[in-house]
Order: structure tokens, then C-alpha cells, then sequence
């Protein structure tokens, strides 16, 4: 269990998001090892990557960066809108099959009001194209992660209420889908590539594996034991062999998760001494993750400057 203060806590629910693992095709860029992020003060939160091989990153301002495959700089590509108050950016999800970059957008920290929104945007023009509220009825909410099923329907993780969210095909809102205890302190949310709904809890240490009926209705939520005690996990992300990549960022690491036959897993370091990342997504064999370097927020470090903030990578190891 994390002995995070609420408002680290609020800036660090991972983000969204590649919901489905994307096919390893060859990319038409060889991608960077290391991306700087062209911003100050941006902590960045989420991380996403389309086929192509784009890497999308939100922020606590709420801009979303872009770096185009192959290049070594992301550069602002959405700004907020001004008229709808102050916002961060967590969760980023690239939707291939729909041109559509979706992103959770929650009030700004130390702002009054709001509510958390999910927006789309063009995955060519960067064009706002949706936006959708979250029906969670009262108490505070916040929208963390999000993924894709098969049939297209849009689930995102809800932490302060528990909850996950889903957005029917077609629909106009996101309605609460399920509610369970195991939800406390959800965060991140993947389909993996055999279509099992996984989610973790970042304050309570927990992979969770989450059943659903015949009909797609929720059944139940079922902790997965896992290899080694993971701290503050965040950030799934499928790979296309059935494992998913994970961040823990308190620990500083980066993990792949792969599941046994028994129904266990087992949680790999691959990266270590990671300034603090809340999401990855895999680009051409390698997982990127940027440095959101939180102790300079909220930590010991607090005012100082942090420097410049990047996204950094490391070579996904094959299956044994």
C-alpha cells in the first residue's frame, strides 16, 4: 500500500493507454532511444503510440505532445481550451481502427468545479472530435486510463469512486459499468491481446484480473498473485504475445508482466532508476516511458527547477 498524500496521487494515475496491442509490423522510422519533451514545468502523466509508430504524452497542464515516428523531440500538438477552465491531462489511448486519440481530462489540482471529460482528437489534424461525460452520479471522480474492447466499446478506469466507466458503441456518455471493492485507488486499465480485462490498483498493490459474463456484463474482479509485491502500479499496456508492460513509480521500475498457466503471474524488472513514470506503451520493440519527475511537485524537491523532462525507452525482452 502507497503512502502517497492525495494530491501525488492525483497527478499520478497513470494514463491510458494503448488499449489493444499493435501488430509488430516493421515501422517506417527507427524510433529514438530517448525523446525530450519541448515544455517546461509539464510533468508529463500518460504515454500512447499508434501504428505508425507516433508517441502521444499528456501533461499536467493539460497539453498533449506529439513526436512523430523516428523523431528525437515531441513537440506541443493539442493545447486546452482556454473556455473550459483549467485541466490536466492524464490518460492518452491511440484508437487505430478509429483515427481517434481519446484523452481523460480532469479539473486542474487546487481548482474548484469541473467534472472529468474524455475528449477525442484526429489522429492526423489533431481536431477536436468528441467530447463525452462521465455519468458517475455524486462524490468526487476522477478519469484515469482507458481501453478498447473488441466490439469497440470504450472502458476507462475511475479511481475515486472505485468504478469503471464504459461508453457504449454509439453512445453519448460514459456509464458506470461496474463498481467493486477491489476497485479502491484503480488506475490502470488494458484489454490483453487475448481479450482478458486486466486493471491495477495503485495504492493497494494489485493486479486485478476482471471477469465478465456471457452478455459483457461484470461478473467479478479477481486479484492476480503475482511473482514479486509490486509498488504503486500503473500504466498497463498489452504487447501482441499476451504479456503487458507495467510501471511501478514509486519503485522506479519498469516491468513486463507475464501470465501462467496457473492464473499467476510473473512481474519482470526491465528498467530501473526510473525518475518516476506513470505509463508506458511499446514502439518497435522497445517500451517508452517518460520521466514525470514528481518529486519536484510534491517531493523533497519541491520549486526547484527540474530541468528538462524525456521520455526514455528500453529494449522489450522476448518470451523464453
Amino acid at each position: 500500500m502507497s503512502s502517497w498524500s492525495s494530491p501525488v496521487l492525483a497527478l499520478s494515475l497513470a494514463g491510458a493507454l494503448a488499449a489493444c496491442a499493435h501488430a509488430e509490423v516493421p515501422l517506417a522510422s527507427e524510433p529514438a532511444a530517448q525523446i525530450t519533451i519541448n515544455g517546461e514545468g509539464l510533468f508529463p502523466e500518460s504515454i500512447a503510440s499508434d501504428a505508425a509508430g507516433n508517441i502521444y504524452v499528456s501533461s499536467n497542464p493539460g497539453v498533449i505532445y506529439r513526436a512523430l515516428a523516428g523523431s528525437n523531440v515531441a513537440e506541443p500538438w493539442v493545447q486546452p481550451d482556454a473556455g473550459r477552465g483549467a485541466v490536466s491531462a492524464f490518460g492518452v489511448l491511440a484508437d487505430d481502427a478509429r483515427g481517434l486519440l481519446w484523452v481523460c481530462f480532469n479539473p486542474a489540482m487546487g481548482t474548484e468545479g469541473g467534472a472529468p471529460m474524455i475528449r477525442t482528437f484526429d489522429l492526423a489534424s489533431g481536431a477536436l472530435a468528441a467530447s463525452y461525460a462521465l455519468a458517475t452520479g455524486e462524490g468526487p471522480a476522477m478519469c484515469n486510463d482507458m481501453t478498447v474492447a473488441a466490439d469497440g466499446a470504450v472502458f476507462a478506469s475511475e479511481m475515486l469512486g472505485g468504478r469503471i466507466m464504459r461508453l457504449a458503441p454509439g453512445g453519448e456518455r460514459f456509464e458506470v459499468w461496474a463498481a467493486d471493492p477491489e476497485f479502491a485507488t484503480l488506475d490502470g486499465i488494458s484489454f490483453a491481446a487475448d481479450g482478458t480485462l486486466y486493471a491495477n490498483a495503485i495504492q493497494r498493490g494489485t493486479l486485478l484480473r476482471i471477469h465478465r459474463k456471457a452478455d459483457g456484463s461484470f461478473d467479478r474482479a479477481e486479484q492476480v498473485q503475482t511473482s514479486r509485491d509490486m509498488v504503486t502500479p500503473d500504466g498497463l499496456r498489452p504487447l501482441s504475445d499476451g504479456r503487458m508492460l507495467q510501471t511501478e513509480g514509486e519503485a522506479g521500475l519498469i516491468t513486463v508482466i507475464a501470465f501462467n498457466a496457473d492464473g499467476s503471474a510473473t512481474v519482470t524488472p526491465i528498467a530501473e532508476g526510473v525518475d518516476y513514470a506513470s505509463s508506458v506503451t511499446p514502439v518497435g520493440g522497445r517500451a517508452y516511458f517518460p520521466e514525470g519527475k514528481l518529486r519536484f511537485l510534491f517531493g523533497p524537491d519541491a520549486g526547484k527547477d527540474p530541468g528538462s523532462f524525456v521520455i526514455r525507452s528500453v529494449a522489450i525482452p522476448e518470451v523464453e
